[in-house]
């Protein structure tokens, strides 16, 4: 298990390497300066240009990226070409709204997935069709259009929450569950159609497992096979769809945040790059990645508990 690990961290520091080196690359190649924004509309060329030498953008590629990642293994990913903030204390400031969304998300997800598709493997028939009929129509909903329409019935209409902001947990918890409860539902709502699917396959191909059929024989009550030896068979594809969802929805969060105006990192993606913020624009790219590293090496060591072969693979 030691080893697996090993190896799954390592190729989990490579990653985020790389993925520093190519958005380090991407904004050279970008054919803007970061001089043509301090300097201010109006600059002349040789104002531009002191500015690019005061910031080291004139120096070489090999050279920067030294500085940059020197610098950013100790915590600090450098400062606003806009006003001058420290970026690091504001993206750690961003991150929990961005990782609360994704988790409660994915928690609402899998709540509302794995009973459906037990369910519908488990009775067959025609709850099996209605269920599978409904979460197929839920998974072509896109999920803005789910949030307009969310935002339209429960807080236009029903007043019930609040349509867009947000409010820190440590401000006010209630205001905190009422400002994402939007957003959560807007992205587990589709989650959980992707959710019920894949535990209806597991359970399928659970109960046709030959264990399985030993334990009827024997005479194992049917709700002990169903819901603790075919569940936790079919609960390794189950987790591994969780995990990989938190990671698309922390990555995609981006039109969310600015359905909802919600103070994350898909909005301050979104204005780094409007802005050319360059130094802004690396540091997202460098915490998401480790967020989803992070979350990969977790849904390895579960998935390496759940199934003994995975540690062998």
């Amino acid at each position: 298990m030691l080893t697996y690990l090993a190896r799954r961290f390592g190729l989990g520091v490579v990653t985020v390497l790389v993925a520093s080196v190519l958005s380090f690359l991407l904004v050279h190649a970008s054919g803007g300066s970061p001089g043509v924004i301090t300097a201010g509309e109006g600059a002349t060329k040789a104002q531009i240009a002191a500015e690019n030498d005061r910031l080291g953008w004139n120096r070489s590629l090999t050279a920067q990226y030294a500085t940059w990642l020197t610098h950013a293994v100790r915590g600090d990913l450098g400062a606003s070409l806009i006003d001058g903030h420290t970026i690091w204390p504001d993206l750690t400031q961003r991150l929990p709204v961005t990782a609360s969304t994704a988790v409660f998300a994915t928690l609402v997800s899998g709540v509302l997935g794995i009973l459906p598709g037990v369910l519908a493997a488990v009775r067959g028939g025609r709850l099996d069709r209605v269920i599978t009929t409904l979460s197929g129509i839920t998974l072509s909903l896109p999920q803005f259009w789910v949030g307009i329409v969310l935002v339209y019935v429960i807080a236009v209409k029903g007043r019930l929450l609040p349509a867009t902001g947000y409010v820190a947990f440590t401000t006010s918890p209630s205001q905190y569950a009422q400002s994402l409860t939007l957003p959560v539902l807007a992205l587990g709502l589709t989650g959980a159609a992707i959710i019920a699917r894949t535990t209806r396959a597991g359970m399928v191909n659970a109960l046709q497992q030959e264990h399985i059929r030993t334990l009827r024989a024997l005479g194992t009550p049917a709700w002990r096979i169903r819901y603790l030896h075919a569940l936790r068979f079919a609960g390794a594809p189950v987790v591994a769809v969780l995990g990989v969802q938190f990671i698309a929805l922390f990555g995609g969060s981006v039109i969310i945040e600015q359905l909802f105006a919600l103070p994350g990192l898909g909005q301050a993606a979104q204005n780094a790059i409007n802005t050319h913020d360059f130094p802004a624009v690396q540091g997202v790219v460098v915490i998401a990645t480790v967020v989803v590293v992070a979350t990969n090496l977790v849904l390895d060591l579960v998935l390496a508990t759940l199934d003994p072969k995975v540690r062998a693979a």
